[in-house]
């Protein structure tokens, strides 16, 4: 199997309201931190790219059912999408029906060198509670580590820690896993008790502060890959670090 290299950011926050303006602030933000990046196009049913020449207008307008319409950089030979949509109050941490921004961009040096910048405008857009970049594979990692049965393994195949499902988490604020990049709001980052000058005192020198007084915490220097022992290692630390990732300090 080959797996796309592309690199994956995702960001939970509020559930959109009517027609609201978050959706453009992560489409701006996301431009401004990518140069030469403009979200203009969205996909035919064919697959083909359609120019938007009055994009923001035409997207305030498509926004439903709690989420917007994907956009794309019209270029199929580097594609960037992103979209927005909502998940249910059934399958979402504490009850509360929230929104997910997703974009997918290509794992190449321009995109890691922005990659910081890029989830911290998407966050700080959608005033997220929490998210994440990853690479493309890390949902079939994550998986594995989400507990289905209280009889089930303390660990994944990994040896990484097994987490709570999003649904039984008892509030949004609390991150549901660890990716490589981690933007962890003002109010995730008080609920996992970060920063601890004296715990986190590498992390911290990969970690940038947000101006809404957010986290943006990268795990490793290169993009998380699983395959390699010193971040599988890196991951376990901060699993072990920050145990209410996961929920794992909570009654299962």
């Amino acid at each position: 199997m080959i797996i796309p290299r592309v690199l994956v950011f995702i960001v939970y926050a509020p559930a959109l309201v009517g027609k609201d303006g978050r959706a453009l602030d992560v489409i701006h933000g996301m431009e401004k931190a990518l140069p030469g990046l403009r979200l203009a196009w969205r996909i035919s049913e064919s697959g083909r790219p359609i120019a938007l020449p009055h994009r923001d207008a035409w997207l305030i307008e498509r926004i439903k059912d709690g989420g917007f319409p994907l956009l794309c950089n019209g270029d199929a030979s580097y594609p960037v999408t992103v979209n927005g949509s909502e998940n249910s109050a059934l399958f979402s941490p504490g009850a509360q029906p929230q929104l997910d921004v997703h974009a997918k961009l290509p794992l190449d040096e321009a995109v890691i060198s922005a990659a910081a910048a890029m989830l911290e405008a998407m966050a700080e857009g959608a005033r997220s509670f929490w998210g994440h970049a990853s690479r493309y594979s890390y949902g079939a990692e994550v998986s594995e580590q989400f507990r289905r049965s209280p009889h089930g393994p303390e660990r994944s195949p990994r040896g990484l820690p097994m987490l709570n499902l999003p649904e039984n988490l008892p509030t949004p604020e609390i991150p549901c896993f660890l990716g490589w990049l981690n933007y962890w709001s003002a109010a995730a980052a008080q609920a996992i008790g970060f920063p601890d000058p004296a715990r986190d005192a590498e992390l911290l020198t990969r970690a940038r502060r947000t101006p809404s007084g957010g986290w943006v915490v990268k795990l490793t220097d290169a993009p998380l890959d699983y395959d390699n022992p010193a971040h599988l290692d890196a991951l376990k630390r901060a699993y072990e670090r920050f145990p209410k990732i996961g929920g794992r300090d909570s009654p299962r």
